[in-house]
């Protein structure tokens, strides 16, 4: 694996920013330690080694993978194969499975927020559209791409076991957002992201159509188009670009989004031997939190406009834990709610659902500015 790092005048004698972090999630982390004026660091920019295969398929697959052509996609795509090989040693052979790179609207329109090209389904149309049309025979998803309602004709019965949900801080010159100086712009796509950190820290800047995979915004990074930006740790870890983290923000700091850390693997409803397949591979305590979650971002019919945010997981005592947020996108106000039940598919969908009426009926008409 290639890597570009270049660390320049960090003071070695100093000690390191928060050194609990590499116990805390599993791996080592950068050593950040104060940075003098006019001293930088650079940030690790890891070329994603996951190689796409050239061979021509010599033989129709058993099994075709659809997915986006970013490097996260495909990282996701290609865990996918491997656990579907790990399932069924028969697709282990050459040629069974291929992994098909679909271009959607969100990896083709860059320039504006994703709000203002519609929302829901940017990084999954063209790949349903394939599924039914029977180009591909399963679609590998990151779940907080999905929207609430399913395409006709598609199901959605299998999540892979669930990263870190947490997002990451990422500066060359401070280790946290309460560090950065008034004034400083923070990169993001992410009006959820936007709003909390304005909630919290109103003499920042948000640089709102921070957009691009997460080699491109490490490069704006690197280059100084912002002072530092937040990214999903689930997606570092998946292309192994941990040493890129500054620090982790607790989710009591920044709930995550709806989803966020889980891959959907969704086939035809009519092909039974596909959802068979991934009926094998499928995690069920994360599919439980995910529809909790999901059944609340539906309740609020949320969208790219929403800043909307939400985080079920299993408390020590067994029971669903979860905690939803919703916020103007300016982030002056935010309403925060949780609930707590039993670890079921009917209860927790129930508890989303109400905790979403909840703040709906808090929010109160034109809360959100749409």
């Amino acid at each position: 694996m290639e890597k570009i790092a270049i660390f320049t005048h960090l003071c070695p004698s100093l000690k390191p920013f928060n050194s609990n972090l590499s116990s805390d999630v599993g791996f080592s982390l950068p050593c950040l330690t104060s940075v003098f004026p006019n001293q930088r660091r650079k940030i690790l920019v890891t070329r994603a080694s996951i190689a796409i295969e050239q061979e021509t398929q010599t033989k129709l697959a058993l099994i075709r993978i659809g997915t986006r052509g970013s490097p996260l996609a495909l990282a996701q795509a290609y865990e996918t194969r491997a656990k579907l090989i790990a399932s069924d040693p028969g697709l282990a052979e050459e040629g069974a499975i291929e992994i098909v790179i679909i271009k959607t609207t969100g990896d083709k329109i860059l320039s504006q927020p994703l709000a203002d090209i519609g929302g829901k389904g940017l990084f999954t149309k063209e790949i349903d559209e394939a599924l039914i049309n029977g180009e591909i025979d399963i679609a590998v998803h990151s779940m907080k791409d999905v929207p609430t309602y399913l395409p006709d004709k598609t199901i959605l019965p299998c999540n892979l076991p669930r990263e870190d949900v947490r997002d990451v801080f990422i500066s060359l010159t401070a280790g946290s957002l309460a560090q950065l100086p008034s004034g400083s712009t923070v990169g993001t796509a992410s009006l959820r992201r936007k709003s909390q950190i304005l909630h919290r820290y109103p003499s920042l800047n948000v640089l709102e159509n921070f957009r691009g995979n997460v080699q491109t915004r490490l490069r704006k990074l690197n280059e100084g188009v912002v002072q530092a930006t937040l990214l999903a740790l689930a997606g570092l870890k998946r292309l192994d670009m941990t040493e890129n983290v500054t620090s982790i923000l607790p989710i009591e700091d920044m709930l995550p989004a709806v989803a966020q850390g889980a891959i959907g693997i969704a086939c035809r409803s009519d092909d039974e031997t596909m959802a068979n397949y991934i009926a094998l591979l499928n995690h069920e305590e994360t599919r439980l939190a995910v529809a909790c979650e999901r059944a609340f971002l539906k309740t609020l019919d949320g969208s790219c406009r929403t800043p909307i945010a939400g985080y079920a997981c299993r408390g020590e005592d067994g029971d669903c834990i979860f905690k939803g947020l919703v916020a103007s996108p300016d982030g002056t106000r935010v309403l925060e709610t949780s609930r707590k039940g039993p670890y079921t598919f009917e209860d927790m969908t129930l508890m989303g659902e109400d905790a979403g009426k909840e703040l709906l009926s808090r929010a109160g008409p034109g809360f959100f500015g749409n």
